[in-house]
């Protein structure tokens, strides 16, 4: 009997039937994985090397922006600000001065930063346009500051204006002062027992003044300013007096006009490197345009019979100021000393020959800071101190001194800008010395030509 062997392809067969379907589709996606490695190879390494080209891009587009970015903190430590964060700053230059790079971002660096951020890069810097050959060195450049932290702080201490830019300031201010004193004139016995005259005055002051001024920017450093003022007065005097019988008297006087031309001219020393403070130096001439205590007429007893509008002298005054940028605020402070020009009057009052006068020079300083609340609103807290020296006054031929004064002030400020171009700011100060006026507002309108 021949027996059939089965061969070996066979004998496969027949076991992958006895296995049952898992075992064919095992062998048919074993089959089919062969054919198709090579293409899932290909297509493994045609991603990859996509993959590295983008990351190449990427990798060369982020080092164009370190370059960019480290080539504008350089420009900036230098002293060359890029014309993009002027043009796209959206701040009014009157308000710059200088400083070093350490400031917030202006509003064209903050949308290029949150444009970046939105497609997952860094944002850009704005580009600085390289200066033309043979072009004249350019001045080191004025920082922005943020309007809203400077409008507030008191004049005289505020930045500068831009060059060939003029500021027309248009202001008006209130002074209330009052003042109660009690003289006794004779003896006193025992206490409570007196022999003489008790005299008691009392006197309001109200001083209005409506002024005009002009700021020109010779320099990106250096403005001049003008003032004309324009003064009107009020005193009434109650002066009571008891002897045998109470006797009252009230003294009420007026007078308006012109006041004293002043001329100033303010220069920023340095620029602010490094964090430093940013000092302004100035020189104030105030002249004697206005109607002196000397120059109006009086009675026979002496007394005027309206009051004065200016000093009746010339005066100096040098002055060194300071801004210090620390967001969000603005710390400023001032030192100055004003010094009156002695005078020959050559008159007689009364039975009184006045010879030379030298008012007393004073010595003042200030310090505070500014806060903006928002980008129109801000506001200012300080404080004003005056020492002003004894006045000088020849009379019949003897030197006769008066008493030194001591003038302090809280001061507060307001400001709200309008537009661009217009700005309201409010001034207030509040006398916490017995010399100082009571209070003192101020509300100016700069408009900026």
């Amino acid at each position: 009997m021949i027996q059939h062997r089965p061969s070996p392809r066979q004998r496969d067969l027949r076991g992958a039937r006895r296995k049952g379907p898992r075992s064919g589709l095992l062998l048919a996606s074993v089959a089919a994985a062969a054919l198709l490695s090579p293409s899932l190879a290909l297509a493994q390494d045609d991603d990859l090397a996509a993959r590295v080209a983008r990351l190449e891009a990427l990798v060369l587009d982020q080092q164009k922006r370190i370059e960019a970015q480290d080539a504008l903190l350089a420009q900036r430590a230098a002293g060359v600000a890029a014309p993009a964060d002027v043009a796209e700053s959206g701040i009014d230059p009157r308000w710059r001065f200088q400083s070093d790079a350490s400031r917030p971002f202006a509003n064209g660096e903050m949308a290029a930063l949150r444009a970046g951020q939105a497609t997952g890069q860094a944002g850009a810097p704005p580009q600085t346009a390289p200066a033309p050959a043979g072009a004249p060195p350019v001045e080191p450049p004025l920082l922005q500051a943020r309007r809203e932290q400077l409008a507030a702080i008191p004049e005289g201490i505020a930045v500068l204006t831009r060059p060939g830019k003029l500021t027309l300031d248009i202001s008006t201010e209130y002074t209330r002062s009052s003042a109660n004193r009690l003289v006794f004139r004779g003896i006193e016995i025992v206490p409570g027992v007196q022999i003489g005259v008790i005299e008691a005055n009392e006197a309001d002051r109200d001083t209005g003044v409506a002024t005009i001024a002009a700021k020109y920017g010779l320099t990106s450093r250096m403005e001049v300013e003008l003032r004309a003022p324009y003064v009107w007065r009020n005193d009434t005097i109650t002066t009571v007096q008891q002897r045998d019988e109470a006797v009252t008297r009230t003294i009420d006087l007026s007078g308006d006009g012109i006041g004293d031309v002043e001329g100033a001219i303010r220069y920023q020393i340095n620029g602010g490197e490094r964090g430093r403070p940013i000092f302004i130096g100035g020189l104030r001439v105030k002249s004697n345009t206005g109607e002196g205590p000397f120059d109006i007429p009086r009675d026979e007893f002496g007394v005027a019979s309206r009051l004065a509008t200016g000093s009746g002298f010339w005066g100096v005054e040098t002055s060194l100021s300071f801004l210090y940028p620390s967001d969000p605020a603005v710390i400023f402070g001032s030192l100055s000393y004003f010094a009156h020009l002695p005078k020959d009057i050559n008159k007689t009052e009364g039975e009184v020959l006045i010879g030379e006068v030298d008012p007393g020079d004073a010595i003042g300083m200030s310090i505070g800071f500014g806060f903006s609340l928002n980008p129109k609103f801000s506001f200012s807290l300080g404080y004003k101190h005056s020492y002003i020296r004894p006045t000088t006054s020849e009379l019949n031929d003897l030197t006769e001194k008066s008493d030194d004064l001591q003038v302090g002030a809280l001061q507060f400020g307001m400001s709200y800008l309008l537009t661009d171009r217009f700005s309201l700011n409010g001034n207030f100060e509040f006398g916490v010395t017995e010399d100082a006026p009571d209070m003192r507002f101020v509300l100016r309108l700069p408009i900026i030509f």
